[in-house]
């Protein structure tokens, strides 16, 4: 099972102080101590193991707070371990390299044209050696550490796929099927789930103990993180945001929901109302750019998804009041083109002395997606390693 964040650590332990250099290093020793609250002593004695192992480095030398006094931060060797982050999404699976920081290195992408397991697991061995091989010369001697894959769908035990509805498939071992395709550790994990990890560790969540992630793009999604650790259920990969009513008056949704998240904001939902209010196809790139200038039917479209958008920005913070929520997903350039919209249906729905949200825009797109099954893969490379 994945861990979930920094509270894996317990006190004093090696885990805690290689977390927490991985996370916001290179620190000193002396700031360490202070983050930790661990006595120098014992201090010395966790970072000299894992600078023998190779787990930390010494960084350049940096003037200490005695004068003369030289310091040298512990860091990790980012370029010492890489990871391979996959996403399966309709029709098409996404494949980023990333180094121990969860930086892209490479992409990949593959069309995945059948559902059958033994197909999908051949694209994303493919992808793998594809992306691997894609890394600069000498990056990756040894092959990845590990593999995450990431999907529309819930897995329990970050190995086998209980429900994966845009697949039909229940209770596939999917984990099993691509460690024995390609020889490296898998983890399995939500993809909603996997990009708030993402966000948790690398992004606009690090230093934020409670947060909530909401993407847009060809579905909506909700990632919870409360006190450093990440929310999960069993319903997860059903997409039951995508049915949170925003519009009584709104248009139906497949399951017969009026007004629901997934019938007004997502890139299906936005192309059919373009398509009828312009009397031709538009894709949602189009759609954004003619109300930027101004078009009326566009503008009209966009401000009201926006305002969709705000309203469910506003009910994920009265419902759950988190220190800050980030608006992310291959479909946010919504959000950039419908900002004053999505702020002003926010603001109205919120208590007149609640704190303002604090709502930050992630650029987003597939290869996002891919990276959060990375990170999933580096954090349980960490809890492996405990």
């Amino acid at each position: 099972m994945v861990a979930d964040g920094p509270e894996w650590a317990e006190g004093g332990s090696e885990l805690q102080v290689a977390l927490e250099v991985l996370l916001r290093g290179p620190l000193s020793r002396a700031e360490l101590a202070r983050r930790l609250d661990l006595s120098q002593p014992t201090l010395t004695r966790l970072t000299k193991d894992l600078v023998r192992r190779g787990l930390l480095v010494e960084s350049d030398a940096r003037p200490g707070p005695a004068v003369g006094r030289p310091s040298q931060p512990l860091d990790v060797d980012v370029t010492s371990h890489h990871f391979v982050g996959v996403n399966l999404a309709v029709g098409t699976a996404h494949a980023v390299l990333v180094d121990l920081r969860g930086t892209v290195v490479a992409t990949r992408s593959a069309d995945l044209p059948e559902d059958d397991p033994d197909a999908v697991v051949a694209v994303v061995g493919s992808l793998v050696d594809a992306v691997v091989a894609a890394a600069p010369s000498g990056a990756v001697p040894s092959g990845p550490t590990g593999i995450g894959v990431s999907l529309g769908g819930h897995s329990p035990d970050g190995t086998t796929v209980h429900l994966a509805p845009f697949l039909g498939w229940h209770d596939v071992p999917l984990g099993t099927l691509v460690r024995a395709r390609t020889r490296v550790p898998t983890v399995v994990e939500n993809d909603v789930a996997a990009l708030t990890s993402a966000e948790h560790w690398f992004g606009a969540g690090r230093d934020v103990r409670t947060f909530a992630v909401v993407t847009v793009g060809a579905g909506v999604g909700y990632g919870l993180v409360v006190h450093d650790r990440l929310v999960r259920h069993a319903d997860m990969g059903l997409g039951l945001v995508g049915h949170f009513p925003l519009d009584p008056n709104g248009p139906l949704c497949p399951e017969g929901h009026r007004g629901c998240a997934g019938a007004m904001l997502t890139t299906e939902a936005l192309e059919a109302e373009a398509a009828v209010a312009l009397r031709r196809p538009v894709a949602v790139a189009e759609l954004l750019d003619l109300a930027h200038d101004r078009d009326p039917a566009a503008r009209r479209i966009v401000d009201d998804a926006g305002r969709a958008l705000g309203r469910l920005v506003a009910a994920v913070a009265n419902l759950t009041m988190p220190e800050l929520v980030v608006l992310t997903g291959e479909g946010v350039g919504l959000a950039v083109v419908a900002d004053d919209a999505v702020r002003a249906a926010v603001a109205a729905d919120r208590h007149p002395q609640a704190a303002p949200v604090d709502l930050v825009v992630e650029p987003g797109d597939f290869s996002q997606w891919a990276r959060g099954a990375a990170v999933v893969a580096i954090q349980d490379f960490v809890l492996r390693s405990r």
